[in-house]
């Protein structure tokens, strides 16, 4: 049997399928480019998806689920074979798993033509699938430390199966237990990953353009604070939404958050947006806890939008933060960020923006929607040749 690094490197198949980033970076972008429009549609009453999910449940799911499972499966494959030294997956069996992905999304898309629970058991087997490759990976390089990742991506996973079976058994799903529990998990994720990546890339930017200042290091005592009053925060906040103490609790969590983006040295490092753009995003973590639990405290005016701070927002921009510069990086193209790179991040924020300030202008949430529309579709026209094109690499 050939090693992996001679498959690799026998690898004649589109360059797409020659790491892990490309086709789900590449594909991700696509599906929530045609999801968003296919909301608007929605919305104006222009369109019916022949789907089991209610409108808002299919918006909820395919956004989070679906269009950030492939933005995971593209950063998970790309990074664990730097995590364990070990080769990564490319070729077939790397198309093949795209394939499930693509299958999951257009099971649901079109479930109402399928038997009950086909669509679900598609939709779950990529994340399962996925999960199981990560595993043996870590196993294999023994790389212990990762397991707390694949952990969250488990939690993810059931989530996404929770969210299922609240849909199927009548429930209003955007506002159920699988909803919160997912978007608890991704904020985890984003505060253990962003925890590594927006401190190590802030220091080596730093240090390559001669400033002395430098972050905190990554994953410090108080870091680990942090992650661990985050997680009871967020149980109680997937378990218990509405209650008083919940809301002052999602106020510690946007202090507790705000300082530690503070040691990171964010500021030293506006002249460049693709190392300014992480800072950015991850300060939305904060600033969705104080949109929530002021929400909570003030009455529950304004759920859905407090809610879509991290929705969009967190997610949304750091999703676009990691895309673009693991492209740039892995394609061998500069770490600088390009005018049509800013003009992505700026849409991006702006987006969230106006989907803040909707409750008080319902207009804006399709101004919202075409905003986004300009920032993922602009990351199609900057980065989708680079993703299906020659597979150069460079380390990042």
């Amino acid at each position: 049997m050939a090693t992996s690094a001679k498959q690799m490197r026998a690898w004649q198949g589109p360059a797409l399928f020659s790491f892990g980033f490309r086709p789900f970076f590449l594909g991700a972008t696509v599906w929530v480019v045609v999801a968003m429009l296919m909301w608007i549609l929605m919305l104006a009453g222009s369109v019916e998806l022949p789907t089991r999910f209610d409108p808002a449940a299919w918006h909820a799911h395919e956004f989070l689920f679906g269009y950030l499972g492939a933005v995971l499966a593209g950063f998970l494959l790309t990074a664990v074979p730097n995590w364990t030294g070990r080769f990564p997956m490319v070729g077939w069996p790397l198309a093949a798993l795209f394939a499930l992905w693509c299958a999951g999304r257009i099971a649901i898309l079109t479930a109402a033509m399928w038997p009950a629970g086909v669509a679900a058991g598609l939709d779950i087997a990529f994340p399962v699938v996925l999960g199981a490759l990560i595993l043996r990976e870590i196993i294999a390089g023994r790389n212990w430390r990762n397991l707390a990742v694949l952990a969250l991506l488990g939690g993810f996973t059931c989530a996404n199966a929770l969210f299922h079976f609240e849909a199927m058994g009548g429930a209003y799903a955007p506002k159920g237990f699988g909803l919160r529990l997912g978007l608890a998990t991704v904020v985890m994720m984003i505060g253990v990953i962003g925890g590594r990546i927006v401190p190590s890339f802030t220091r080596n930017w730093l240090a390559q353009n001669s400033d002395a200042a430098r972050p905190a290091p990554p994953m410090q005592r108080f870091d680990r604070i942090v992650l661990l009053a985050s997680l009871g925060i967020l149980s109680v906040w997937v378990a218990l939404p509405t209650h008083v103490a919940t809301g002052i609790l999602l106020l510690v969590l946007a202090l507790l958050h705000t300082a530690r983006l503070l040691r990171w040295q964010g500021h030293h490092t506006y002249s460049e947006a693709l190392v300014f753009v992480l800072h950015a995003a991850y300060a939305l973590i904060p600033l969705g806890a104080l949109a929530l639990g002021m929400d909570v405290l003030l009455g529950q005016a304004n759920q859905a939008a407090a809610q879509h701070v991290w929705m969009a927002g967190t997610i949304g921009a750091m999703t676009l933060a990691v895309m673009t510069r693991a492209t740039r990086g892995h394609t061998g193209q500069t770490l600088v960020a390009d005018k049509p790179t800013i003009l992505i991040y700026l849409s991006v924020f702006g987006s969230v923006g106006l989907r803040y300030l909707a409750p008080s202008e319902p207009a804006l949430i399709t101004v919202s929607g075409i905003l986004w529309i300009a920032a993922f579709g602009g990351f199609l026209l900057a980065y989708g040749p680079s993703l299906c094109g020659p597979a150069k690499v460079r380390q990042i």
